[in-house]
C-alpha cells in the first residue's frame, strides 16, 4: 500500500439507494468515492438485494463488516409498498406489460379483513422476474425470453402487515410489511389483490429497516458522493458492531482476547448460551457462540489495535 493511501476502512455505510439503482451499482459507486476519495483497495459488499425500482434502506458493508453480510441477508426487513388494484402486470410491479385486468376496487374494510390470512407463516409464488435460478438460470433471464417461469412456493414469515397511516388514494393503497428474509413484496401484494377478488401490482416500494438498519441512519446518494470529494468518512461509517446491535457484548481481558484470535477455546464462562459478540474494550475481537460454558469462534475480525 502506497504511503498516500488511507488505510481501508471497516464498518458499514447504509445507503438510501435512489429508484433506479441496482444494489451492484450501489456497491460500485461505494467503491469508486473509496477509491478516489484516497482510501486503499477496500473489500466492499451488500447486506441485503433491493431491486432498481425499489428504493430505501441498503446496507453496505466495508472491510472486515463483510464477514457479517451473510447474517444481513438472513435478517428480519421492513417495507412500505403500494399495491394499485385493477392491472396486474408480468413483472408485478410497473416495468412489466399488463397480463390481467379487473374493474373490482376494494375498500380500506375490505383490505384490512384480509391481512389476517397473510400474516405469520405463509407459502407464496416467488416472481418470474426475479434473481432465483432455474436449471442454472436465472429466472428473470428466462422470462425476459419468453419462456414459461414455474417456481415453487417457498415458505415465509410476515411478522406484521397493516395498512399504513399513507391516505389510501382511489384505486390504490399503502402497506407496511415487516417480513423475513426471502419474502417477496411484489408476490404478497399480487396475492393480496387476487384474494380480494381483483388484481394489482406495486407502483412503490421502500425499504424502512434492514435487520439493525434504520432508514434515520440512511445517508443519500449525494452526501456518498462528497467521499470523493474528501468528506470525512467517520461521518458516514458505522462501526462493524452495529450490524450486531441484536448480538449481547462479551467483554474480554487481553490474553482472552489473544487465545480467541488464536481460534483457542475459552471455557467455564457464566454467560447463558447464544451468540456474542467479543469485544476488547471497544474493538470487536470475534463473533462467538457459547455453548455450557464454552466458546466457539462464527467470525474473527482483523481488526486495529486487536489483541496483536
Amino acid at each position: 500500500m502506497s504511503d498516500s493511501k488511507k488505510p481501508a476502512p471497516n464498518g458499514w455505510i447504509i445507503l438510501d439507494k435512489p429508484r433506479g439503482l441496482g444494489s451492484t451499482q450501489a456497491v460500485a459507486a461505494v467503491k469508486r468515492n473509496l477509491r478516489e476519495g484516497g482510501f486503499a483497495k477496500t473489500k466492499v459488499g451488500h447486506g441485503g438485494t433491493l431491486d432498481p425500482l425499489a428504493e430505501g434502506v441498503l446496507p453496505i458493508a466495508l472491510g472486515e463488516a463483510t464477514k457479517l453480510a451473510g447474517r444481513m441477508l438472513d435478517a428480519s426487513k421492513i417495507y412500505e409498498f403500494t399495491i394499485r388494484f385493477g392491472e396486474e402486470t408480468s413483472t408485478l410491479d410497473t416495468e412489466g406489460e399488463i397480463v390481467a385486468t379487473s374493474d373490482v376496487c376494494p375498500s380500506h374494510t375490505e383490505i384490512e379483513a384480509v391481512l389476517p390470512e397473510f400474516t405469520g407463516p405463509i407459502e407464496q409464488v416467488p416472481p418470474a422476474y426475479s434473481a432465483l435460478k432455474v436449471d442454472g438460470k436465472r429466472a428473470y433471464d428466462l422470462a425476459r425470453a419468453g419462456e414459461v417461469v414455474e417456481l415453487k412456493k417457498r415458505p415465509v414469515t410476515i411478522h406484521s402487515l397493516i395498512v399504513s397511516d399513507t391516505p389510501k388514494i382511489d384505486g390504490a393503497v399503502t402497506l407496511t410489511a415487516h417480513v423475513s428474509k426471502g419474502t417477496y413484496i411484489r408476490s404478497l401484494a399480487r396475492d393480496i389483490a387476487r384474494t380480494l377478488g381483483s388484481c394489482g401490482h406495486v407502483t412503490y416500494l421502500r425499504r424502512t429497516k434492514a435487520g439493525p438498519f434504520l432508514e434515520t441512519s440512511a445517508i443519500s446518494l449525494d452526501n456518498l458522493n462528497q467521499i470523493a470529494s474528501g468528506a470525512p468518512l467517520k461521518d458516514l461509517l458505522l462501526p462493524l458492531e452495529a450490524g450486531l446491535d441484536d448480538i449481547p457484548a462479551l467483554h474480554l481481558d487481553q490474553t482472552d482476547a489473544q487465545a480467541v484470535r488464536a481460534g483457542r477455546v475459552l471455557s467455564e464462562l457464566p454467560q447463558s448460551s447464544g451468540l456474542y459478540c467479543a469485544m476488547l474494550d471497544n474493538v470487536p475481537v470475534a463473533l462467538v457462540e457459547i455453548t455450557d460454558g464454552s466458546t466457539k469462534v462464527v467470525r474473527g475480525f482483523n481488526l486495529p489495535d486487536v489483541a496483536e
